[in-house]
């Protein structure tokens, strides 16, 4: 009998160095819809770390459009958009996508992390380089790095170190922002970003996955706060994995960017199309958004931020400032942050940490997300009990660092 193999060292000695970090990052397993009141190791939760914003996942209209749309087109894509993988629901939901954000075309991709690794590893190039915020999505650094392309990263929502990149760099290339940044919940200057990538004659790229659908005029996300169009944000990638309910991603663009992008964007040549079952139930999550129910899910979860922002101005911890869904709780240290989870679990609370690198070192969170499915009695019920334990940790540590 052949022995087993053995795991090299170097595999061990990093998991074990993340280990003595508090690094370490387990998968959990949901047990039931992805609600808000959940399941989890046969425990019943009230979880606050979920992207659905507007509650949309579980939703009877979209589990409908999806089995309606599966009967007639099938589950699976089978193929690229560019064999036979391109049905009748993919370009529905595009030209709709399309209609809806002011562009003249849309492309779906299988995943958000896809699409930024297609538009920025096409766009971008060792001539073409890439500036991006420090605190940008790793697949939009991902995407820069596929590129080979020569990478700077500006202070975190800072116009003047853009500039100052900008008028440093010897080529014109790709300016890459988050529209709302997944671990802060803080949104980008747009407006101003735009024209300077317009001063300087850089395309303009924004990754807006967590504020379309919940932000805006009709849902349209961050384009719509800033008064942006599509000529002042040529580029607009979003995903359905957030406030749509569903999954997969797009690229919002002109009809020659996205000529090109079929071209030379390898995740979307070589990627069999998203399921025709997901855009059929994607569709009809676009139309929620765009319907009276979304602007009232809107309104509701508004309500629920300013809430929490207001009861957590008293208590012993950074509040990142941000008026979006993601209300991040600074910490500190990985060791601490993993406590209070723990401990908010023991009250009925979920909400996990965020540890390096996901976030820098020394910023450990509580990424509390807030969802229009949650009711008024759940966020008194986190409210409450982040009080209690954060109340706690504070007397604690006067206990040890006596005056």
């Amino acid at each position: 009998m052949k022995p087993a193999s053995k795991t090299p060292d170097w595999v061990l000695a990093a998991l074990e160095e993340r280990h003595q970090q508090n690094l370490m990052r387990r998968t959990i397993t949901l047990e039931s819809p992805q609600v808000p009141h959940a399941q989890i190791a046969s425990q019943d939760y009230t979880a606050f770390c979920s992207n659905d914003y507007l509650g949309l996942a579980n939703h009877p209209s979209l589990i409908k459009a999806m089995n309606d749309t599966a009967e007639t087109y099938g589950v699976g894509g089978g193929s690229s958009h560019l064999v036979c993988g391109h049905l009748a629901p993919h370009q529905a939901l595009e030209e709709a996508l399309a209609d809806w954000l002011g562009y003249e075309r849309v492309m779906l991709f299988s995943t958000g992390y896809m699409a930024n690794l297609g538009v920025i590893s096409a766009l971008a190039d060792k001539n073409r380089p890439v500036v991006q915020d420090k605190l940008n999505h790793a697949s939009l650094i991902d995407g820069a790095l596929l590129a080979q392309a020569p990478l700077r990263r500006y202070l975190h929502g800072d116009v003047a170190s853009v500039q100052k990149l900008l008028t440093k760099s010897s080529a014109a290339g790709l300016l890459v922002t988050d529209g709302v940044f997944s671990m802060d919940g803080d949104i980008a200057p747009l407006a101003e970003l735009s024209q300077l990538a317009n001063q300087y004659d850089w395309m303009f790229m924004v990754d807006d996955a967590h504020g379309l659908g919940c932000l805006g005029e009709n849902g349209r996300g961050c384009l719509s706060l800033e008064g942006l169009d599509s000529a002042s944000l040529p580029i607009l990638v979003g995903t359905f994995g957030k406030a749509f309910g569903t999954a997969g991603a797009f690229v919002a663009t002109s009809h020659d960017y996205a000529d090109y992008l079929t071209q030379f964007a390898r995740p979307y040549v070589y990627t069999t199309a998203m399921s025709p079952a997901v855009a059929g139930a994607t569709l009809a999550s676009l139309q929620l958004i765009q319907s009276v129910e979304g602007q009232e899910r809107r309104e509701k979860l508004a309500r629920h931020i300013s809430y929490f922002r207001q009861r957590m101005q008293s208590l012993p911890v950074e509040l990142i400032p941000s008026n979006t869904a993601i209300q991040p709780v600074v910490i500190g240290d990985s060791k601490t942050a993993i406590a209070i989870s723990e401990q908010l679990k023991t009250l009925g609370i979920w909400c996990t940490a965020i540890r390096p690198p996901t976030v820098p070192v020394g910023s450990a969170r509580l990424r509390i997300t807030l969802s229009a499915a949650h009711s008024d009695e759940d966020l008194m019920l986190l409210c409450d009990s982040l009080e209690k334990v954060l109340t706690a940790k504070l007397l604690s540590a006067k206990r040890l660092n006596p005056m």
